[in-house]
């Protein structure tokens, strides 16, 4: 350690360390939380409520079902793909204690995205939307999945709800509604589970095209929640707090963050499964009185301009996190002006179960960084060369901690590049810190785009994208967008002799990529600025982006 650790002296009360075995598994700290908070409300979705004790029960049941019915043991693969739905926690619970892996799913994904994740991962067992069903039928034939079980809005609620219909094509689905009977049992052999022990597999773009499953253990999320308890102190009150769950739960900054976390302190947890009904949003402020609110800039920006806003009652909100992506000032300004509190702004990624850095709660003014490490958590910053670079110099943002993953799954030749010599995980993000030891973000050595806090890998679009008829080669940058932080620009050098429009190829996409990987803007260029030995330049791209005309 060549280089002083500066964040350490602005921690105030906060602890340099904490116990990542405070638990000996996940399913441990949520299984006291489901005890000691048993008649508290745990969960709120569509107006109905569960309680721990019903939370429970039900996945307890769901377990007795994976278990003795499926035969899933310890470290199967689950694949879980569904909204903000009452059913996601239910089944997270019962899987975790059954000692399986969860494979978190995008509901939106296409067939060719889900594919290959079910494939990858070798899920025999998923757990799907109903409103998703027509995209498993589409591949499920070219996949090793076996027992297909739907879950509708109105599971594990007291009441029914409508439910989009399961798809034809998929004959022999199970209806979760069904396993979560009264009359089914509840009682399942709880497996030794330790803290090695995967409980996630969170899949993350790669550089090849393709996905890879960041392999997050039970000591990785253990650890994450201890160390977000730990930093955030007072702010968090055991018991009291009410978070409204906007962002995706697939999503590991949701997942940790307002889940797992505010679930082990049993809060009341308000699940949004529509986040883009703006009007409805806002009416959950109003109904939850609400203490913790947790957003990407996107989301920020999208209520803070919305007038309704102003009509909730904020007195009771003492937490309000930004990830995901960077935070403008002007939306925490606007946020804060309207609230009376401004957004904490983190960093994190899929590898790192996710929170590496955070502003602290007492911070008085929008800091414009991403603030400080967190407690056990060691981050450097390196040069080309691998050395450590002075305090205040931009460097490779590389971190070591309790949450940092094992590697991705079954691919040993991106984990021996994914780490440095001495054991620290490489971002692909360049930051530097000031003397207080707050990180800021100025750069990613990755080609990788934020699309509304979500990662988008240009090899990835690009390879969809060289399918289309008409293009003999293509390349995509992120471009700077007031609503999504960056939208994606793709572009494409037509073949000889072929006709074809940027509207074809967006077009093209849809088909393949799930809509925030889709190009917002296709622009048609006679040649691809390349080096001596053909590799791409996209900070050329960039360069020339203002000055190529855009076709419809």
């Amino acid at each position: 350690m060549t280089t002083p650790r500066p964040w350490l002296a602005s921690y105030g009360k906060v602890p340099a360390h904490i116990n990542p075995d405070a638990y000996r598994s996940v399913v441990d700290m949520l299984e006291q939380a489901m005890q000691k908070y048993a008649d508290e409300t745990a969960f709120v979705s569509f107006g109905q409520r569960l309680s721990y004790a019903d939370v429970d029960r039900l996945s307890a049941r769901f377990a007795s079902y994976l278990q003795r019915e499926l035969g899933v043991t310890k470290g199967d693969r689950v694949a879980v793909m569904m909204p903000n739905l009452a059913a996601f926690p239910i089944v997270f619970i019962g899987i975790a204690r059954v000692g399986a892996v969860q494979v978190n799913v995008n509901p939106l994904y296409t067939p060719r995205e889900l594919a290959h994740q079910l494939n990858d991962a070798g899920v025999k067992t998923i757990i799907l939307f109903n409103g998703s069903t027509p995209t498993l039928a589409e591949i499920v034939e070219h996949t090793g999945v076996t027992t297909v079980i739907t879950a509708a809005p109105g599971d594990s609620l007291p009441v029914a709800l409508p439910a989009p219909a399961v798809d034809a094509r998929l004959t022999h689905t199970v209806a979760l509604a069904s396993i979560l009977a009264e009359d089914k049992p509840t009682d399942y052999a709880a497996p030794r589970i330790t803290g090695d022990d995967l409980l996630f597999l969170q899949y993350t773009g790669g550089t090849t095209g393709l996905s890879k499953g960041a392999c997050l253990s039970h000591r990785n999320l253990v650890a994450n929640t201890e160390q977000y308890k730990a930093f955030m102190g007072d702010s968090m009150v055991p018991g009291q707090d009410v978070i409204v769950t906007a962002l995706p739960l697939y999503h590991i900054f949701a997942l940790m963050v307002n889940l797992i976390s505010y679930f082990a302190l049993g809060s009341e947890n308000w699940l949004v499964a529509n986040p883009r009904d703006m009007d409805g949003l806002i009416q959950t402020f109003k109904d939850s009185k609400m203490t913790v609110f947790a957003g990407v800039n996107t989301l920020y920006a999208g209520l803070a301009a919305n007038p309704k806003l102003k009509e909730v009652d904020w007195s009771h909100l003492r937490l309000s996190v930004g990830g995901g992506a960077a935070v403008f000032p002007a939306v925490s300004a606007r946020w804060q002006e309207i609230t009376g509190k401004l957004i904490l702004e983190g960093y994190g990624l899929s590898e790192t179960s996710p929170v590496l850095s955070l502003n602290p709660p007492f911070i008085e003014a929008f800091s414009g960084t991403t603030g400080l490490p967190w407690p056990s958590t060691d981050i450097k910053l390196i040069d080309d060369a691998g050395n450590e670079v002075p305090l205040g110099q931009a460097g490779e943002i590389c971190a070591k901690g309790p949450q940092v993953m094992s590697g991705y799954w079954q691919k040993p030749e991106a984990n021996a590049a994914a780490f440095t010599a001495d054991g620290y995980f490489r971002t692909g993000d360049v930051g530097v810190f000031d003397e207080r030891g707050y990180l800021k973000i100025v750069d990613r050595i990755k080609d990788m785009i934020i699309v509304s806090g979500f990662n988008v890998y240009p090899n990835e679009i690009e390879a969809v994208a060289t399918a289309c008829p008409g293009v003999a080669e293509c390349a995509c940058i992120g471009v700077p967008d007031e609503k999504t932080g960056e939208a994606i620009r793709l572009f494409v050098v037509k073949a000889p002799g072929a006709e074809l429009t940027g509207q074809a190829v967006i077009d093209h996409c849809r088909k393949a990529l799930t809509g925030y990987k889709v190009p917002k803007v296709v622009r048609i260029i006679e040649a691809l600025p390349k080096s001596t030995v053909g590799k791409i330049l996209r900070r050329e791209l960039r360069d020339i982006a203002p000055a190529v005309a855009a076709l419809a």
